[in-house]
């Protein structure tokens, strides 16, 4: 493997590093300007590093870099403290500590007079979150430091490089042009930072972020030895750190600014641009504000230091489909940079990264995701949420960009919508605010973007019928041998035609890369529902020349009609016996219903007898209409999200993303009915021959009915140690508690064993539970 990497900030050292040290020495590394102060944003970066994330995944990609710069001698473990000025910054830091407790980062609350010991600079304060590993990354060092370990197994650093063209054949990298040379190469990895853009049109590759500018101040010089810990002001979108005698002040509180590629200033530092004082005013203010002695000095100098945002605050890390070898580990911040590096070398020496990127990975967002319209918008709401407090379920600002033909419907039935993947999905219908409920109170945090009315919707669902807008599902369209399948899929895939199988996409490692329903409907036709664009990825890497594979999605609608009725709502309007004899479970019918013609499967995602409804778009609105007048003396509903979460987790069905990933196999994941091994070869399957017993497991757990309902990703405690972590949750209605699954030791998930959930600065009593909790047998469902 001839691997050329582009661009020698600390994520393109990095990657040498991690490369050669796996063994894969022929790598040259391409730097357009000087090595190792390169102009980019880590010559600039003031170097912070804080741990707890939201995101298991960068919170380890951040751990990761800690223990590898701290081994290089490039990082002050200096400490990092968080403080609140308001009573919601103290609840949500009690939150954070929950993540960091959940992926075992040492951390401990403060109170106010223990947040002002810590660092005497502060004023009045309400307290603090304290990581003592958390501190100081000495970027250019590291990037150095670890380039010159690279360099003695064999790589090279060519600095004053500048990439013009990216040579491909038959839609393969097969070497990068600079202005004065050619390095042949069958895999490059564009580590360009907020050049990646430009890197990426060389090659025809969109790469969706957008460099935007940042502020950063350094005061005159200041009295006293200053405080040693990174210090944020998330209510006031600031940080601070020590230079010496004089205080760093970095600012997200002024207005974004976009900036092009054009735009950046000719020199050593083509990333640093002139500091604009007027947008810093404020932003001093609020300094002085949090810390009085500031008051009698001034900024001394500062820059606007350019940096990569994306829509939704994550990394682009991978390889593109369209164009095979070229991978980007672009949007990387320091924090991160070691951790991005170590998993893109295990990817492309190993071919699996060592934890999940899912998140992160380049190839996650559907091609409406991203036009440069769409990334702009969204990558200045990530600038400006940087340090706000974001709930799970806040709407994203670009809105209404892909609506299944349903949406006037749903606008007329009062529907409040959330958004997922670009999709408008709602959440409930004011219309059904008159229906009867009973809807336990709930805290103000787990009530937003709720309502009582869920409760109305799902016990309709389960006591008559409801219709459920399941239009997001992607939808692939495959069309060739059913060896293809059979040999990508856990399950056993070739069976007759009408019949629907629900198994898993595993990778080598047996880990779950996605959980998918693959309906045959011809002999060599196949209709799968996946979990989104990485699932096409996945697939259409792998295919033969004798399979097709289309993503239908936007060119299709579906309808989920589930309830005891639906079958006497359906049953009048379809031309084809939809009894229980001959319409059963897990199976698929072509039908029409009235006049639309249809594709029916029978699964239900919320345990309740009846089907997943498909007809072209075009047609989409008639079939509602249709179904909505049959229901009409049925008491048929239309049922939201929040609903649908409440019934599926009722019935303990997974999620894949959320519940498990590629970390996780299926035994873990309670999906072992979904793995044959006994019916040939498929990927992953020597991988789980050679499993033993698991020592963790997604466990169900309910919670007393406390009045909080977790959100997901909160620490569990055994004993009073942490031991786990949440995946989903939800008030489940017809069990009259809130529902949440959780990874835990195997010696704990057991029936009876009492736990606690961890939420803000509440313990949740809870208990594992035999799962499912709603209908054990499966009766409703298959009746």
């Amino acid at each position: 493997m001839t691997i050329v990497i582009i661009g020698a900030g600390i994520v393109g050292c990095s990657l040498a590093d991690e490369l050669t040290l796996r063994g894969r020495t022929d790598v040259t590394v391409l730097e357009q300007g000087p090595l190792f102060r390169t102009g980019g944003s880590s010559s600039h970066a003031p170097g912070l590093v804080f741990r707890t994330n939201p995101s298991r995944t960068m919170a380890r990609l951040a751990g990761y870099t800690v223990d590898k710069l701290t081994e290089l001698g490039c990082f002050d473990a200096v400490g990092s403290l968080e403080v609140a000025t308001t009573p919601e910054r103290l609840r949500e830091l009690h939150r954070r500590h929950g993540y960091a407790t959940a992926w075992g980062i040492e951390a401990e609350l403060l109170g106010p007079e223990a947040t002002r010991d810590r660092y005497p600079l502060l004023g009045e304060v309400l307290g603090g979150l304290h990581v003592p590993g958390d501190g100081l990354a000495r970027a250019v060092d590291a990037a150095e430091a670890q380039a010159r370990r690279a360099t003695a197994r064999g790589a090279r650093f060519l600095p004053h490089q500048r990439v013009v063209a990216i040579e491909r054949s038959d839609g393969r990298v097969t070497g990068v042009r600079t202005d004065d040379a050619h390095y042949p190469a069958d895999t490059v990895v564009s580590c360009a930072g907020f050049w990646g853009p430009a890197v990426g049109a060389l090659a025809g590759v969109p790469v969706p972020l957008l460099p935007m500018a940042h502020q950063y101040a350094r005061t005159a010089p200041l009295p006293g030895p200053l405080p040693a810990p990174i210090l944020r002001h998330q209510d006031r979108d600031l940080y601070f750190r020590s230079h010496g005698d004089r205080l760093g002040i970095g600012s997200y509180l002024h207005r974004p600014m976009p900036v092009t590629l054009a735009e950046l200033a000719a020199g050593p530092q083509p990333s640093m641009l002139t500091f604009t004082s007027d947008d810093f005013a404020e932003s001093w203010r609020a300094a002085a504000g949090l810390l009085p002695g500031l008051a009698g000095s001034a900024v001394e100098e500062g820059f606007n230091g350019v940096f990569s945002f994306t829509a939704d605050g994550f990394p682009l890390l991978g390889e593109s489909r369209e164009v095979r070898g070229f991978w980007t580990a672009e949007a990387v911040w320091v924090t991160h940079s070691a951790g991005v590096a170590r998993a893109m070398a295990e990817w492309l020496v190993d071919g699996r990264p060592g934890v999940d990127l899912h998140e992160c990975d380049l190839n996650r967002f559907d091609v409406a995701q991203l036009s440069p319209a769409y990334v702009r918008e969204r990558s200045v709401r990530s600038f400006v949420e940087v340090y706000d407090i974001v709930h799970p379920l806040d709407p994203p600002s670009v809105r209404d960009l892909r609506v299944s033909p349903f949406h006037v419907r749903q606008r007329e039935l009062g529907a409040v919508f959330g958004e997922a993947a670009g999709w408008e999905r709602p959440l409930w219908y004011e219309a059904n605010a008159a229906l009867p409920r009973v809807a336990a109170p709930r805290d103000d945090w787990s009530a937003r973007h709720w309502s009582p009315i869920a409760a109305a919707e799902a016990q309709a669902t389960r006591e008559r019928v409801a219709l459920y807008d399941m239009t997001p599902l992607t939808r692939l369209e495959v069309t060739g041998p059913v060896s293809f399948l059979q040999g990508l899929t856990s399950n056993d895939v070739d069976r007759p035609v009408g019949t629907v199988v629900y198994t898993l996409l595993l990778d080598d490692a047996g880990g779950i890369r996605s959980d998918v329903t693959v309906a045959r409907l011809a002999d060599d036709r196949f209709q799968v529902g996946v979990n989104g664009p990485l699932d096409l990825d996945w697939l259409a890497r792998r295919a033969p020349r004798d399979v097709v594979i289309r993503d239908i999605t936007g060119a299709t609608c579906c309808v989920g009609v589930w309830g005891p009725l639906a079958r006497e709502l359906v049953a009048p309007l379809a031309d084809i016996d939809v009894s229980a004899g001959a319409f059963g479970y897990f199976k698929a019918r072509r039908a029409h219903l009235g006049p639309v013609p249809v594709t029916m499967l029978r699964l239900s995602y919320v345990g309740e007898l009846g089907w997943e409804v498909y007809t072209t778009a075009e047609l989409g609105l008639r079939l509602w209409d249709t179904l909505w007048q049959a229901g009409a003396g049925l008491g048929v509903v239309a049922g939201g999200r929040a609903a649908f979460t409440s019934l599926r987790l009722e019935k303990g069905y997974r999620a894949w993303g959320a519940d498990m990933t590629a970390e996780d196999d299926p035994y873990q994941a309670g999906l072992g009915f979904a793995v044959r091994l006994d019916r040939g070869d498929f990927v992953g399957r020597a991988a789980l021959l050679e499993r033993r017993e698991p020592t963790r497991l997604l466990t169900c757990l309910l919670l007393e009915d406390e009045g909080c309902v977790p959100m997901g990703r909160e620490p569990v405690y055994a004993r009073g140690e942490p031991v786990g972590f949440v995946t989903s949750a939800a008030y489940g209605h017809t069990i009259g508690a809130p529902i949440a699954y959780a990874w835990l030791p195997a010696a704990i998930a057991v029936p009876g064993t009492a736990v606690q959930v961890g939420y803000f600065d509440r313990l949740l009593r809870a208990r594992v539970a035999a799962e499912p909790l709603f209908d054990p047998k499966h009766e409703r469902i298959r009746r």
